[in-house]
């Protein structure tokens, strides 16, 4: 039974998700270049690995430092559990890499807890016993607003290099359309850095999308909108669906149901299903590397103006 987590990285997600696996029970380290508040804070991997002893480790530095971390985890010899933020990396690992941790690790999941909200799962089992017509998916939240506080220049999300930019910031959408509506099998897009924000990563990106279980999906996600917005409306044979994942609800033909859920129950949940050995919704790492070739070929796509097929 695992009772001991390390935390790679202290950011705002970092200490989101060392504040739920404490409250869990669980005894929590984290591991930090920086001096942070915390109590079981250390510097170095190797290090935190050889005095924690972890059954559990949850990379939650900077998206273009994941790949570096899992192979420090191999070399380190660790053989537990593996929880990456999402998106798995910046660009898509090498197979070796990939093969490496399959064989190492216990068990790898990708970090996109939205499977765990309760109104996108019940969205999910609704359109298990139905055929979607068509579906839109839309998530837009102002970069400015969005970290209060924190200099935009300065944040990961503007950075390109760091593995920022809304495509990857915002991939919950595209794991989220391969869950419902099965794996995408062409694309088509338009986007990159179209708007005024001083950035060098992209701000906006629209895709259009054939997935195994729909013959029509259109996805949008943008630094731009006010206030933040993620929707999803899908058409069936037999019902509409309106998600609103702001405000907590799903309606079906316009009928809703409003799902409390406070800020950490997502988080809670997906850590929970991890540990217990029954993953059930938690993103597997194909699914997580589906992400990063989906992430890949929208870029193709809007680079070449041309279909790219799975």
């Amino acid at each position: 039974m695992t009772t001991a987590a390390l935390i790679v990285g202290f950011g705002s997600i970092g200490a989101r998700h060392a504040r739920v696996l404490q409250a869990l029970g669980l005894r929590t380290a984290v591991v930090s270049r920086r001096a942070v508040e915390w109590p079981d804070c250390h510097a170095d991997l190797e290090a935190a690995l050889a005095a924690v002893q972890p059954g559990y480790v949850v990379i939650a530095n900077a998206t273009a430092d994941h790949v570096a971390t899992l192979d420090q985890l191999v070399r380190a010899g660790y053989r537990g559990k593996v929880l990456a933020e999402k998106p798995l990396s910046a660009t898509p690992p090498a197979p070796a890499q990939v093969k490496t941790w399959q064989d190492q690790f216990a068990a790898i999941f990708v970090a996109y807890n939205l499977r765990f909200h309760p109104a996108l799962a019940a969205l999910n089992a609704a359109l298990a016993s139905e055929s979607v017509i068509s579906a839109q998916v839309y998530c837009g939240q102002d970069l400015n607003s969005w970290r209060p506080g924190r200099d935009l220049t300065q944040s990961y999300s503007a950075s390109r290099a760091q593995g920022g930019g809304v495509l990857r910031d915002l991939s919950h959408e595209l794991d989220y359309a391969n869950w419902l509506f099965g794996p995408w099998e062409k694309l088509a897009a338009l986007g990159g850095h179209l708007g005024p924000l001083p950035m060098d990563a992209d701000d906006n990106w629209g895709v259009l999308l054939q997935t195994a279980h729909s013959p029509l999906v259109t996805l949008q996600v943008d630094y731009y909108n006010r206030p933040a917005t993620r929707r999803i409306v899908v058409n069936t044979d037999i019902a509409s669906y309106l998600l609103d994942l702001v405000a907590g609800t799903l309606a079906r033909n316009g009928e809703a149901q409003a799902f409390a859920v406070e800020r950490d129950a997502t988080y809670r949940a997906q850590h929970e299903a991890i540990l217990s050995g029954v993953p059930s919704a938690a993103c597997t790492l194909k699914e997580g590397l589906a992400v990063m070739d989906m992430i890949a070929a929208i870029e193709q796509a809007g680079e070449t103006a041309q279909w790219v097929k799975a």
